[in-house]
């Protein structure tokens, strides 16, 4: 049997689209069509049953996957490790929400490459769960840090971390909310105070208050800015209160430049996941990288 035609239908497997598997593979969609009917030619069964969106595999596929994946990605290893034993040619391409990927992420992997050079080649870029993940199956990425658990077979996704959210003003702010007798426990009076998020939307806000006071905030942002650094940078200054995660924020707090207006019982948390391609994890370069990540994560939390 054609190993081409086995790394294109395990494509299409992980996949769930020959348009998807396409572009993986570089080929054309009419090309990837081609090569698994000739496949479901020589073997004399369906692999895949045609949707609107994309595909499912039959059970004779799902077996098909299950036997030949393993000794692909096997083969893939050999290759990777036999053409270039010079494991400091290999590039990583990491992705991931800007303040996360720069605060943790980025430092971590510095101290995996070290001085010596042994790790990788690295090129990081920003960007949040949707675009991350799409860029990820593209094959732009060869790791991604991401809020969202991909779904599907394409995609692989670990838990890497969780993140507590904390609500936070300046001094100022905190001051006045006390000295107006405010029940902080119930949200009374944090509508009245100007908001600096991320969004319109106001997310982080949001989830905040869906956790610790089951209910919709009724403010709005007086301070958007698209990038948690700088609402943390505005909130300090006295801009309104914010929510921000601890690690952002712990040195603001010891400064006494924030002050946390709360203290609940079962903080909201927020889980990063770190995601990469089906298979890709026999690359070694991808693999140290991803276990180097979750081992440093483990002192996140």
């Amino acid at each position: 049997m054609d190993l081409a035609l086995l790394r294109t239908f395990v494509t299409v497997h992980r996949a769930g689209s020959f348009t998807r598997a396409a572009a993986l593979l570089g080929l054309s969609q009419p090309a990837v069509t081609s090569q698994i009917r000739t496949l479901e030619r020589q073997l004399g069964r369906p692999l895949f049953l045609r949707q609107a969106r994309g595909v499912t595999p039959t059970t004779i596929g799902d077996e098909l996957a299950h036997k030949a994946a393993p000794h692909l990605d096997a083969l893939v290893e050999i290759a990777e490790t036999g053409l270039e034993q010079d494991s400091s040619l290999r590039t990583l391409h990491l992705v991931g929400p800007p303040e996360f990927t720069a605060e943790r992420a980025l430092p971590a992997l510095m101290e995996l490459i070290g001085d010596h050079g042994q790790g990788f080649a690295l090129r990081a870029s920003f960007a949040h769960h949707n675009e991350a993940l799409e860029g990820l199956a593209a094959g732009h990425h060869d790791l991604a840090i991401t809020t969202a658990r991909p779904r599907g077979g394409l995609l692989t996704a670990t838990p890497l971390c969780d993140e507590e959210l904390v609500l936070v003003a300046s001094p100022r702010w905190a001051a006045h909310l006390t000295s107006e007798g405010h029940r902080l426990q119930d949200g009374s009076g944090l509508e009245d105070l100007p908001v600096v998020e991320v969004h319109e939307s106001l997310p982080f806000v949001a989830r905040y208050w869906a956790s610790v006071f089951d209910a919709h905030p009724a403010a709005s942002g007086s301070v958007v800015v698209p990038d948690l650094r700088a609402v943390l940078a505005c909130a300090a200054r006295g801009a309104g209160l914010a929510v921000i995660p601890r690690y952002l924020c712990t040195t603001a707090l010891e400064r006494g430049e924030l002050v946390a207006l709360l203290d609940p019982s079962v903080p909201p948390l927020r889980t990063y996941f770190v995601a990469v391609r089906t298979g890709t994890l026999a690359m070694p370069h991808i693999a140290r990288a991803h276990d180097w990540l979750l081992r440093k994560a483990a002192g996140w939390c």
